[in-house]
């Protein structure tokens, strides 16, 4: 699927290609554990393997079920990444023996609680790409800078939509029940993909939006588009990179409460000061929706499905964001953090404006 891009340079060139060496992911618990407890809390590092493998070669060596293994999010498979998980206390002894390809045990300690899905404050994220040239490198500093400076858009990255990309479409089958799938775990993936594909949809049609804004004056876009002349003036003239509208629905960053945009001066500043983001819809059921002018363009990304519905910050910010270049390997290191279920792939896209899988 197409996309637009938040930033304003050319498409930049270099070669990336997931894998444990060039692409590392560490998980930042959302909590400090109390160090007892019931539940045995590791920290597991693994390559090559996706989270649900790991989980799985370690209920097989337990005896137990998947279920009982807790975890916070899924990681990427084609990297080296760490992350938490719980077991019950009485399996410590049994784990000392534990050993298997891919799979170290590197520290633990204990909590009261189970780890569940959620539990992680976002991750840390270490990327190499390969085969830049100077030129290229600079620009990439810039893209990075525009991004410290100004975030991103959220877009949901390629590894939702499958190998070959089309998970949405059998996906929008089972939550309109014009297909089956017995697994419920696979029936979910499927269909988060469709809520997905459709949320990318809708904020690259934002995107659009955005670059008409700043790109024409507001009498110009008043002839070409459904739009109120005061509500392109009131969009003009915002400062932010992504431009709100009546009826968007805000939401407190990176966590908090949902609210109505009002376009007041109180609103705009809290936008501009990252304290509020605005949000896009994940459709289905038990889910609010944007109202005005910003819920006529989302109703064009919505669908009546048998799933629940969710929100989703549409615009995100990064933070301890590094860049270091190379020359003599012709290769460029990046650091940053980024808020729980965004993707790194994604800052990847926006830096090279393209497709990099």
């Amino acid at each position: 699927m197409d996309r637009f891009y938040s930033l304003a340079h050319a498409s930049i060139d270099f070669h990336f290609k997931q894998s444990p060496r060039d692409f590392v992911v560490e998980e930042l618990p959302i909590y400090e554990f109390s160090g007892e407890g019931e539940h045995l809390i590791l920290l597991v590092r693994k390559k090559n393997l996706s989270t649900n493998e790991m989980v799985g070669q370690i209920a097989r060596y337990l005896g137990i079920k998947n279920r009982e293994i807790g975890y916070a999010g899924l990681k990427d498979k084609h990297a080296m990444t760490k992350q938490y998980i719980s077991l019950h206390k009485k399996y410590e002894e049994a784990m000392e023996g534990f050993n298997f390809e891919g799979i170290k045990i590197i520290s633990k300690t204990y909590h009261n609680n189970k780890i569940r899905i959620g539990h992680l404050k976002g991750n840390r994220f270490y990327i190499k790409i390969k085969k830049v040239n100077p030129t290229s490198a600079a620009k990439i500093d810039e893209a990075l800078k525009s991004i410290k400076n100004n975030g991103m858009p959220n877009y949901f990255g390629y590894q939702r939509f499958g190998n070959d990309g089309d998970n949405h479409i059998l996906g929008e089958k089972l939550a309109k029940g014009e297909a089956r799938e017995r697994n419920p775990r696979v029936k979910k993936l499927l269909i988060n993909a469709y809520q997905s594909y459709l949320f990318n949809n809708w904020l690259s049609k934002r995107l659009e939006l955005n670059s008409l804004v700043s790109g024409f004056t507001a009498k110009e876009l008043a002839t070409q588009l459904s739009i109120p002349l005061e509500e392109l003036e009131k969009m003009k003239a915002q400062t932010h990179a992504f431009k709100l509208m009546s009826g968007d629905l805000m939401e407190h960053y990176p966590k908090g409460k949902l609210f109505e945009f009002e376009a007041t001066e109180n609103d705009f500043s809290r936008f501009n000061e990252r304290d509020i983001s605005v949000t896009g819809l994940l459709c289905g059921t038990k889910v609010r929706v944007a109202e005005g002018l910003a819920g006529e363009i989302e109703k064009e990304y919505d669908d009546e499905i048998n799933a629940d519905g969710a929100r989703r910050f549409a615009w995100i910010y990064p933070t301890d964001i590094e860049g270091r270049f190379n020359p003599i390997e012709a290769q460029y290191e990046l650091n940053f953090t980024l808020p729980k279920g965004s993707y790194a792939t994604v800052l990847l896209e926006e830096i090279a404006k393209r497709k990099i899988n």
